[in-house]
């Protein structure tokens, strides 16, 4: 079992080469590969030989082939399917980002109580909570992002655990309790941004 860290790394380490890969870069050592994504070539290498995963003394790694060998391992050279719940601006917003795309990940349909933004159009499918039990089952979803109000986060959440999701992106501004089985990341913009504020303000 590999730790969070890990492949979390393995997907930075992703996108810095997908972009020394669109520049031109063929190769890529890993001190350098380090310095741009802040860890150490150490780290690097030891991260990607425990996927069994290796480079050359005199060319380094050949970027094409890493990016397809940690896409395999983190199962990013299938696509991912994701689901939306709650389509206010921050909903609005993930359902309009093309990056997405680039990256493998479909937001495949929103969902949401309100009947009057049910009518509006979206780049994404958009329906009634009512249907995510049926719509995660049938598309095999695993993964949800949520961007309702604080107040019915945690319902929320419970819903879509009971319905078989496994990962949660929360934009909510308020910590979700779930069972250890259950992978959640909070995110608090408010909170992040203020954190910025302040260091920018102290340094």
């Amino acid at each position: 079992m590999h730790s969070k860290h890990e492949i979390l790394r393995l997907f930075r380490y992703r996108i810095c080469l997908i972009g020394l890969k669109n520049i031109g870069f063929e190769y890529v050592y890993s001190y350098y590969l380090g310095e741009e994504v802040g860890v150490s070539a150490e780290q690097i290498r030891k991260d990607l030989s425990k996927f069994g995963i290796k480079g050359k003394k005199k060319s380094g790694y050949h970027i094409e082939q890493l990016i397809k060998d940690i896409e395999g391992v983190t199962g990013k050279d299938e696509p991912q399917n994701v689901i939306l719940v709650g389509m206010g601006n921050v909903g609005l917003a993930i359902a309009n980002n093309y990056d997405f795309v680039k990256h493998n990940i479909n937001v495949i349909a929103g969902f949401d109580i309100n009947p009057i933004k049910l009518k509006k159009k979206y780049k994404i499918p958009v329906f009634p909570t009512s249907k995510m039990e049926e719509f995660i089952k049938n598309n095999n979803v695993f993964t949800a992002i949520i961007s309702v109000p604080a107040l019915s986060a945690q319902e929320v959440c419970d819903q879509l655990i009971s319905y078989g999701i496994k990962g949660i992106l929360n934009f909510a501004p308020r910590n979700l309790k779930t069972p250890e089985n259950i992978f959640v990341n909070n995110i608090n913009l408010c909170s992040e941004l203020s954190s910025v504020i302040y260091l920018a303000r102290s340094s």
